[in-house]
């Protein structure tokens, strides 16, 4: 276990080069944040406008993108600064974002994940993920790694890994039990997959935690 902001509502969650990035949301407590994983102290930190309910995260080279939920903007921020950079529009709403070292892979809440170009947002593609013939809905917080994007469904304690190539569900990942009693009863859903670099392991964490979690997907 890892220390975690309770008071953090977890939208996105990447790892990289040693700091932890984390986007919450809320309107007028939506933040952007860079974190020591292993002591959760925070390095830098933007806050987003009253009028914007911050979404998923994903780092991409130098530059980090930021989803909003129903405001239609994505924020494109300066990695070492978090300073803004520019805002671009999109339609639907935003809740998961990762980049699979080519393109963005983009969550709405629905079935469906889009795919955009990096540089300029636009969208390239999309996917209908399903498991068994059924489509999976409520698609939320996202994170590319091993060839895979893995996602949090929303209200469950479920991640799926999904082949982006199909939107097929390759495997699902079983993340109940890790609160105790007491920490659930403060909590909200799980919400947040960070992979670790250079291994097969995984840091994960939900809206209002007290811990990150960091766990290996292994085969029941």
């Amino acid at each position: 276990m890892l220390p975690h902001d309770r008071s953090s509502f977890t939208q996105g969650l990447e790892l990289a080069d040693g700091t932890l990035y984390e986007g919450t949301g809320t309107y007028g407590g939506s933040r952007m944040r860079a974190t020591d994983p292993a002591t959760g102290a925070v390095h830098r930190e933007d806050r987003l406008p009253p009028e914007l309910f911050g979404e998923g995260i994903t780092v991409e080279g130098d530059r980090i993108w930021q989803l909003t939920w129903q405001e239609g903007v994505a924020i494109e921020r300066d990695r070492a600064s978090l300073r803004e950079l520019r805002r671009v529009g999109y339609t639907g709403e935003g809740w998961g974002l990762c980049h699979d070292g080519a393109r963005l892979v983009m969550s709405d809440g629905s079935s469906r994940l889009t795919f955009r170009d990096p540089a300029t947002f636009a969208p390239t593609g999309e996917v209908t993920v399903r498991a068994g013939g059924e489509e999976v809905g409520d698609l939320n917080e996202l994170e590319c790694a091993g060839g895979h994007v893995w996602a949090n469904v929303w209200h469950t304690d479920q991640i799926l890994r999904i082949d982006p190539a199909t939107g097929q569900a390759t495997a699902v990942v079983d993340a109940s039990g890790l609160l105790s009693p007491q920490e659930r009863a403060g909590a909200d859903v799980l919400n947040g997959i960070a992979a670790v670099p250079g291994t097969d392991e995984f840091l994960i964490t939900g809206k209002y935690w007290p811990h990150l979690y960091r766990v290996r997907f292994a085969p029941a």
